[in-house]
């Protein structure tokens, strides 16, 4: 016992977000290897101890490479999937924090990273569902990753993030689909009718920012000639006409795409709006 209270005095100092000087201090004093072995210690409140040290030393940029460079990554991967629900959402954070070195990406994909955290995208808590939809994010700007997070069966949590609005996630999940659209597994899997249906629904009702995402995903669906005429049965055209009523001009850039698209394929008369 007395171990531990040494560990978590010791670690204290690295628990507050303000505290630069020990985001210096402690990476100088080679403080980083020790954590990162300890970070598998099964003791639970040690392991939340250690999980928000490194989260918070990972905000320092220069930390984000020393902490990976020292095995941190793959430690993090393996407390994802058998941690505290606690230590696991904090570990998301880290792994957001991290993933923001382009290098760190590929090492999350490479280790097999991206499953648990489509896991705890399903099965965690509201409050970390963010930071897990952040980190996926952040890895699938990485070309390589996409394929990994469509594999690992990404699209139906998105799906549910988008129909639940109660989870205020729409954004997130907007976000990492219009991502994952670029790759040809994805725009099949999000090309599907209920899909379809759910972007022709937010074209209607969502925010400013969600009619443009949901355009933006319908107009990378594009290519496919049966998600538009999905589209137009789902009655988009006149939600389109609708948006160029309300002035936001990045949003009638968006309309006007969609609507030369539709007449392309022969399915409307091309009207350009002003």
């Amino acid at each position: 016992m007395c171990r531990e209270t040494a560990l978590s005095g010791f670690i204290c100092c690295l628990k507050s977000k303000e505290s630069l000087d020990s985001r210096i201090l402690i990476p100088n004093s080679g403080g980083i290897p020790p954590l990162v072995y300890l970070l598998s210690y099964t003791y639970s409140e040690t392991q939340q101890h250690i999980v928000t040290a490194l989260l918070n030393l990972s905000l320092d940029e220069a930390n984000k490479r020393l902490i990976a460079r020292e095995g941190a990554i793959p430690v993090i991967i393996q407390v994802l999937q058998y941690g505290t629900e606690e230590a696991k959402e904090n570990l998301a954070a880290a792994l957001f924090s991290l993933s923001t070195l382009n290098e760190n990406k590929v090492l999350v994909g490479c280790s097999n990273g991206i499953p648990p955290l489509v896991d705890l995208l399903q099965t965690g808590t509201s409050r970390g569902e963010k930071d897990v939809a952040m980190a996926l994010f952040s890895l699938v700007l990485n070309q390589a990753n996409r394929s990994k997070v469509i594999n690992a069966g990404i699209i139906p949590p998105l799906l549910h993030l988008l129909k639940d609005k109660t989870l205020d996630m729409m954004d997130e999940a907007l976000s990492i689909l219009l991502l994952i659209a670029s790759h040809p597994e994805g725009r099949n899997e999000i090309g599907r009718l209920t899909f379809i249906q759910t972007l022709v629904e937010i074209v209607r009702d969502g925010t400013p920012k969600n009619k443009e995402c949901a355009m933006a995903l319908i107009l990378e669906l594009g290519s496919n000639n049966s998600c538009l005429l999905g589209a137009l049965q789902y009655g988009v055209y006149g939600h389109l006409v609708e948006i160029t009523k309300c002035g936001i001009t990045r949003a009638q850039r968006k309309v006007n795409s969609l609507l030369h698209l539709m007449s392309k394929s022969e399915h409307i008369p091309f009207v350009p709006r002003k």
